[in-house]
């Protein structure tokens, strides 16, 4: 679950299950919010069972999200009426660590950026890319 603002959301993942499951299942309890310096106010869940973690992330525009979902399907070469999504991973879209390789390169060509090693280990999602890409370019810019 997650709730967003001005491109920024809070989500909650469990280390056992999904939040979605915890929450059918009638686990999750106390409904808190959280404030940021920004002066925003966020809804979060506070579990009575279970490890939860709460993770603050920046959600990338729609458009971000499309373009790599575009790069994604053409170099894995899925066919158009493939559907990838932000929450697509790409180890389940079948891609090997040489296929990701060629993904961030892909990408790195497509918004010229360039992608450190370290971060590209870190993505496993089209949303993570986006999310990465839109970090690098608002850093690009203000430098």
């Amino acid at each position: 679950m997650a709730s967003s603002t001005a491109g920024s959301s809070i989500c909650m993942k469990s280390a056992s299950c999904s939040l979605e499951h915890a929450q059918a299942s009638g686990r999750t309890s106390r409904l808190r919010s959280v404030s940021l310096p920004t002066n925003k106010t966020f809804q979060s869940l506070r579990s009575s069972t279970g490890p939860y973690r709460l993770q603050v992330c920046c959600a990338a525009k729609p458009e971000t999200v499309g373009k790599v979902c575009e790069i994604v399907k053409k170099q894995l070469a899925l066919l158009d009426d493939s559907e990838v999504t932000g929450e697509s991973k790409f180890a389940a879209l079948g891609a090997d660590s040489l296929d990701t390789v060629e993904i961030v390169m892909g990408l790195e060509e497509e918004f010229g950026i360039s992608v450190e090693e370290e971060s590209a280990q870190s993505i496993l999602t089209v949303q993570d890319a986006a999310d990465l890409i839109e970090k690098l370019i608002e850093k690009k810019a203000t430098n």
